[in-house]
């Protein structure tokens, strides 16, 4: 989600000339031509990511201030930015490479008056655009949560250790994929009641889900992690060799160590 928030950037203070928003599924509940109306004629002035929700400030038309702009990608979305020759001026990598991309997996776009354009690319449909995301129900982003907050919030009750790191009103930005990924490498058990964690832990698990948040920023998302890959069946630990065992934790399909997560 950084890398789309960066992405956006390349589209600050540009205006808007017409938006495609037809798609009713990603634009819930919006229907056809609300957010058009919305931001036709006006900027996106502002990029702004709080764990996996992004969101962009606007002005209208008359420059006074609009309704912000939500874009969620999804499990597979991606955002890609183009001048007015359809160069690409901003965006992350493309999955799959550019002629593999199908029209109809363009689900929302907006035109600038330069002839550029932001689109938000999704194969599975999985995305979400929509006026006015209610962004003040997140927790604080994993990336800034202090050491001392992390504690406060994470480490109190008897949730699962994962399940409390995906709950986005306690921590924004740690999904499925990536929680997996913190908890085998700080060799945490993920059923473990966040309660039983001392300081000591809870400072470890911290210090390990800061590094690979910059991680899987640096590499392009949390499929990039180390131990993804052998998150299947008959896959050993890419650590120890030990097998990797499977189940569910908070409702979500979980991976970890038979040895070193118990």
């Amino acid at each position: 989600m950084e890398r789309a928030r960066q992405a956006i950037e390349a589209a600050l203070d540009r205006k808007i000339s017409a938006v495609d928003d037809g798609d009713e599924w990603v634009c819930r509940p919006h229907r056809p031509g609300d957010i058009a109306g919305a931001l036709a004629g006006g900027r996106l002035v502002a990029a702004h990511r709080r764990g996996k929700t992004m969101w962009c400030d606007t002005t209208g038309a008359d420059g006074e201030p609009g309704p912000r702009l939500g874009v969620h990608l999804g499990m597979g979305g991606w955002i890609v930015v183009e001048s007015d020759d359809g160069e690409r001026v901003g965006g992350e990598p493309f999955r799959p490479e550019p002629d593999a991309i199908r029209p109809e997996w363009e689900r929302f776009s907006i035109t600038f008056a330069d002839g550029g354009r932001l689109r938000l690319l999704d194969k599975r449909r999985l995305g979400r655009v929509r006026l006015e995301p209610d962004v003040d129900a997140l927790g604080p982003d994993a990336l800034t949560i202090s050491q001392a907050e992390f504690r406060e919030r994470v480490g109190r009750g008897k949730s699962p250790v994962k399940a409390r790191l995906q709950d986005q009103g306690v921590l924004a930005g740690v999904g499925n994929l990536l929680a997996d990924e913190v908890l085998w490498q700080a060799r945490i058990p993920p059923r473990t009641p966040v309660g039983q964690l001392g300081d000591d832990v809870l400072d470890r698990l911290h210090a390990t889900m800061r590094r690979t948040v910059e991680a899987a920023i640096a590499n392009g998302g949390a499929h990039t992690g180390q131990v993804i890959p052998f998150r299947k069946a008959g896959a050993g630990c890419p650590r120890c060799g030990a097998p990797m065992e499977r189940g569910q934790v908070g409702g979500r399909t979980t991976w970890w160590c038979s040895a070193e997560q118990v």
